[in-house]
């Protein structure tokens, strides 16, 4: 486990106080969840990216002409 000297402004610290205790944590577990959720998020953004970059235009405008043309069931449609 790291120690590490944070400043934030006041207005910031009071709000983080606030939710921490409302959510029943300290504020380290409050921050740490934020940054592992900002963490997962880019990573994630990172991963789709990638994933697009591997994407081939011509195989999924291939795959997508095997779908047949027919109206979907009731309670797939959308709602008017």
């Amino acid at each position: 486990m790291s120690t590490l000297s944070l400043r934030l402004p006041d207005s910031l610290h009071e709000e983080i106080k606030s939710l921490a205790k409302k959510e029943g944590m300290s504020i380290n577990q409050f921050i740490s969840s934020a940054v592992a959720e900002k963490l997962s998020a880019l990573r994630t953004e990172e991963y789709l990216l990638k994933r697009a970059r591997q994407g081939n235009e011509k195989a999924f405008l291939d795959a997508m002409a095997k779908v047949p043309e027919v109206e979907p069931e009731p309670e797939d449609g959308l709602a008017s």
